[in-house]
């Protein structure tokens, strides 16, 4: 659940920056009403993640997306890259505030309130800090479909961007290369277990060592 929750808010964080950034599509498909159902993918949403959690691979997935067109921005190239940035970053921010909820949970459980429902509730807050945080980082990875290569499409001049662009069909067959085939072969091959896994784990322990979770 708390793998769903972030996925879903993840891409209402793309819809509340398209808003703000000029793009109505979304009022205008008669969708401005939030509902959290309309996100939910049966791939990327529920099978994915069951699957990659079976296997012990670095789990991920995506919500259903909502029509967006990038060009009624007011900068289409410059709001392009901060529609894209607002997922990882919404993520962020409910890890962030998910640390400072957990620390008041376990200052109330330190107080004498510990029973299941605290447990659990400070278990899922836990994981919802993990799951967040990886998201995040993993997001940003520079490869297509994820949000890091629409910012750096985004941000490269137009030539290069058009270039960079181009790689779009090869972004998902990359992903598999790195996700399964590489880390079948060594684990010194394990690009997102050494560095996306690693920094999102890095990023994670600094906010829970911050509040001083870990101790």
């Amino acid at each position: 659940m708390p793998l769903v929750v972030a996925i879903v808010l993840h891409e209402v964080g793309h819809d509340t920056a398209a808003r703000m950034l000029g793009d109505n599509s979304l009022a205008e498909a008669g969708l401005a009403r939030f509902d959290p159902r309309r996100y939910v993918d049966p791939i990327g949403t529920l099978a994915l993640p069951l699957v990659l959690v079976l296997i012990h691979a670095p789990v991920f997935g995506w919500a259903r997306s909502s029509p967006t067109d990038t060009s009624r921005f007011r900068n289409p190239r410059l709001d392009k890259a901060l529609w894209s940035l607002a997922g990882p970053m919404t993520n962020f921010f409910l890890g962030t505030v998910s640390v400072g909820l957990l620390a008041l949970l376990l200052g109330v459980m330190k107080g004498g309130a510990i029973n299941p429902a605290t447990n659990f509730l400070a278990d899922n807050l836990f994981n919802f800090v993990q799951i967040n945080i990886f998201l995040a980082v993993f997001n940003m990875l520079p490869i297509y479909p994820f949000d890091g290569a629409h910012v750096l499409e985004g941000l490269l001049p137009p030539k290069a961007s058009r270039e960079f662009s181009q790689l779009a069909p090869y972004g998902f067959p990359l992903l598999m290369l790195m996700l399964v085939v590489l880390p079948s072969l060594s684990p010194d091959f394990d690009v997102i277990g050494r560095f996306v896994r690693a920094l999102a784990t890095a990023i994670t322990t600094s906010l829970l060592g911050s509040l001083n979770i870990l101790g």
